[in-house]
């Protein structure tokens, strides 16, 4: 392994130059820190971490909470981890995962630990007990997702309600007065998670605006779940003419159902997706959808939390605006048709 006191030799500058240039705390000759940097480079140099760690009073760690939970799609959780990691690298962090479902005691034992130099927190629920630990420690922190009261917090977030309206009104642009939304597993809204909540909050307000009808179920995965929730809805609604999902699991089998019942999407039923741009075109229909930025939101929050690292950083609220991407499955309503 390539040391310190070879770099310096390579250089031919002293040990302590060079460490001054990996630190930056000193200012060093532009030609100086130009011939460190090409020999730091030549001979494959890497600064210990731990002892990097002991003179920055730094880890270089940033701590992602991520639970992963059966009833959530883990794709996208998953995406958004990997940009968070990859956004990360390139500012010289770590990142350290934490999938278990401790709540505030993982918080407990980063903050008490030293373990990061800062912390992003996932699956953020209306009245989460981690935050009231946040904002009682002088960890940097930033959130992907939204809480009730977001004072003394940087959160990143697709803009969810607006989503939830954006849906009501694609249908109902086509004719739609009776819509359907199946929606999460129920342990998700029992949880009270802020993106399925706060879409299930637009929904309801875009459809009473615009006079729509509509029905939320909550809906497990898997075929047999899908046709308990389908049959229910048009048991009491048998109008419905238009869906929209916030499940992924649910979108297939959803499908399914409806061409086994001889209901031609979009001819007969209508059918919106709230997902990622993967899951709505290799479904059997390919799915009008607003898609889940997963990537814009890692690498976001690693933005903002690395700004807030370098002194630079406010606390502030970021919703990324809904794109809704017309495709094969949404069409004009069959009573506005004829």
């Amino acid at each position: 392994m390539v040391t310190l006191a070879e770099v310096a030799q390579h250089a031919g500058v002293s040990a302590s130059t060079v460490s001054y240039v990996l630190s930056g705390k000193r200012s060093i000759s532009a030609g100086t820190r130009l011939r460190v940097e090409q020999s730091i480079h030549e001979l494959g140099y890497h600064p210990n971490a731990g002892a990097r760690a002991l003179a920055s009073s730094r880890s270089n760690i940033i701590a992602l909470m991520v639970p992963l939970r059966t009833d959530m799609y883990v794709p996208v959780m998953m995406e958004i981890a990997i940009a968070v990691a990859t956004t990360a690298r390139t500012h010289g962090y770590d990142v350290l995962l934490l999938t278990g479902e401790e709540g505030p005691d993982a918080v407990r034992r980063v903050t008490g630990s030293g373990l990061a130099d800062a912390m992003i927190l996932m699956d953020v629920e209306l009245d989460d007990e981690r935050l009231p630990l946040l904002r009682g420690t002088d960890l940097p922190s930033v959130l992907i997702g939204l809480p009730a009261d977001t004072s003394g917090l940087t959160c990143v977030d697709l803009d969810f309600k607006a989503t939830g309206a954006l849906c009501v009104e694609h249908l109902a642009m086509l004719g739609h007065r009776d819509i359907a939304v199946i929606g999460e597993a129920p342990a998700v809204y029992e949880r009270h998670t802020g993106f399925a909540e706060r879409t299930l909050e637009g929904l309801r307000s875009r459809a009473r605006d615009l006079g729509i009808r509509m029905l939320h179920r909550p809906c497990g995965g898997g075929y047999d779940a899908m046709a308990v929730t389908l049959a229910r809805i048009l048991d009491e609604r048998p109008d419905t003419s238009g869906f929209v999902v916030q499940n992924e699991q649910a979108v297939e089998p959803l499908l399914a159902l409806l061409r086994r019942q001889g209901r031609a999407v979009p001819e007969d039923v209508s059918v919106v997706a709230i997902c990622p741009d993967q899951v709505a075109v290799q479904a059997s229909v390919r799915l009008t959808s607003v898609s889940i930025p997963a990537q814009e939101m890692g690498r976001d929050a690693v933005e903002r939390l690395v700004a807030k690292l370098d002194g630079r950083g406010t606390d502030e609220v970021v919703l990324i605006a809904p794109e809704l991407t017309v495709r094969e499955s949404t069409g004009s309503a069959p009573s506005a048709a004829s």
